[in-house]
């Protein structure tokens, strides 16, 4: 008996792919929304908005959440040469 061949199987729009090291995907998508909220004019009132926060009573705490943050970054390379 034969062996008859199963048509490959397209993958849907909403599957995820694995896209290797790098999602370029998720990278163009949130390229796209950063350059729509610059073109929207709303950066200086968003920046207003986070001085209040860290001037104001939750500065604290959103101090101790960059600490927090910093604590578990990667060091940033030396830019001396060798």
């Amino acid at each position: 008996m034969a062996a008859t061949r199963q048509p490959a199987r397209k993958a849907s729009a909403n599957a995820s792919r694995n896209e290797g090291e790098g999602n370029k995907t998720a990278a163009r998508h949130y390229n796209q929304a950063q350059r729509r909220f610059v073109a929207s004019g709303k950066v200086a009132a968003a920046a207003r908005s986070a001085r209040s926060a860290v001037d104001g009573p939750e500065g604290a705490e959103l101090r101790k959440a960059e600490a927090v943050g910093r604590s578990k970054a990667r060091p940033a390379k030396s830019r001396t040469k060798r």
